[in-house]
């Protein structure tokens, strides 16, 4: 058994969370379970930004790809109750998607299908907040082809999984939302999970954003298009019950849950494993818009956790490692935030295009006011926080960056490389 209990620093955890909030670094919500019982939750920043209203426990997020795991669970009742088995070819239902007689449905969930990922296109953020029909969504699919022969190797992609949702809503012949509340929250007691719709703050729905001197409101997806690949809204709170149940074998058969476990090239079906130290949790991630998810259940501890944000300017798998390192009794720090302040006169120094002979990029520097931005080819640019003279860093890429204004040098730090760039 783990150490739990008296041993869990709740209040350091509390203190940590409120650093984050205080210094714009994070907003959203987390919550903690020990035998299934949640043994801790809180919440920081805002619904709206701007609006007086804090979030909460019962706050819903958008919790993109953690759809995914609901998804699976509802094919494996569909499987239970013979509407579909794993091994079947899909070009009964997609005539027009590529390889369509060689993919099964067991390849859809595990992300061996080799359908190319729709939300990579090129002109996606172009159309993702207007609605799409089923017609036209498989024809963007179809039209994106394939990345590899099916079941030759695995590569995530969100098309698997909007196909899956058209495949229950043809086999029950009813709509992704009512199955998900009839096979899974209801039963399973999840007040606070449905497939989204535009975002009403009045339900307690919180909006997203972007880092960018301040919080800026994110655009919406169209809840049309992710599905069930990442339609999803829900509470910290309502994840981990949902995990829970699924993975002890309380709303599908166990062997169900054996197969969705069963890891292939980095994927089960809707599940990864997420290792943190010894310990090996099972879970997923998701992402989109401003909103970020993380949610693990470790089944030889019996602990879950699920994170929710609305706003990040720092990487959420560093909070989530910060919440683990709690939970297991790791040492992790509260973060101190530099407020070093880059004065006018010091911005027009940095400014320019450097190269360098280690990596095939160069690295742009511009400015608004006396904020840095950097740009790397083919990237989009990013703001870079002052954190000493002449020193740089941007959290979300854990990327450091240093300057020598005599030498005309820039030192890229990034995953433990050092790279030296000179200005052109």
């Amino acid at each position: 058994m783990v150490a739990f209990g008296q041993d869990f620093d709740k209040n350091k955890l509390d203190a940590y969370f409120d650093t984050l909030a205080k210094n714009d670094r994070f907003m959203g919500s987390v919550a903690i379970s020990k035998n299934g019982e949640v043994i801790y939750t809180k919440s920081v920043g805002y619904l709206e930004v701007g609006k007086p209203k804090a979030a909460d426990e019962n706050t819903k997020y958008r919790i993109g790809s953690i759809s995914k795991p609901f998804t699976a669970t509802l094919i494996m009742k569909a499987v239970a109750e013979n509407k579909l088995r794993l091994d079947q070819t899909i070009e009964r239902y997609f005539p027009s998607v590529e390889n369509a007689a060689e993919i099964t449905v067991s390849q859809l969930l595990n992300h061996r299908s080799g359908i190319a990922n729709f939300t990579n296109s090129p002109d996606y953020l172009e159309w993702h907040t207007q609605p799409k029909s089923e017609q036209e969504l498989v024809a963007i699919i179809a039209a994106g082809g394939s990345d590899f022969e099916p079941d030759t190797k695995a590569n995530y992609s969100n098309s698997n999984y909007v196909l899956l949702t058209y495949l229950l809503e043809r086999v029950f012949e009813q709509s992704y939302a009512s199955l998900l509340q009839e096979y899974i929250a209801q039963p399973v007691g999840l007040p606070n999970t449905f497939v989204g719709a535009a975002i009403n703050p009045e339900n307690n729905e919180a909006r997203s954003y972007k880092a960018a001197n301040g919080w800026v409101v994110e655009a919406e997806t169209d809840m049309s298009i992710p599905l069930g690949a990442g339609a999803i809204v829900a509470t910290p709170t309502d994840i981990i019950r949902f995990g829970e149940a699924l993975l002890t074998g309380k709303i599908i058969p166990e062997e169900s849950v054996t197969l969705m476990e069963t890891i292939k090239d980095g994927y089960g079906m809707g599940l990864f494993q997420m290792p943190f130290h010894e310990k090996q949790a099972f879970g997923h991630s998701g992402g989109i818009d401003g909103f970020r998810s993380t949610w693990g259940y470790f089944p030889d501890e019996y602990v879950s956790f699920a994170l929710t944000s609305n706003g990040a300017a720092m990487n959420t798998n560093d909070v989530a490692i910060a919440v683990l390192s709690a939970v297991f009794n790791k040492p992790y720090d509260i973060p101190v935030f530099s407020n070093y302040q880059l004065q006018e006169d010091e911005v027009q120094q940095y400014l320019g295009v450097y190269a360098s002979t280690q990596l095939p990029i160069k690295i742009t520097i511009t400015n608004e006011g006396n904020t840095l931005l950097a740009q790397a080819t083919g990237q989009p640019s990013f703001r870079l926080e002052a954190t000493a003279k002449d020193k740089f860093k941007f959290d979300p890429a854990g990327v450091v960056i240093e300057f020598d204004p005599a030498k005309d040098l820039l030192i890229l730090k990034q995953n433990g490389g050092e790279f030296t760039f000179t200005k052109e």
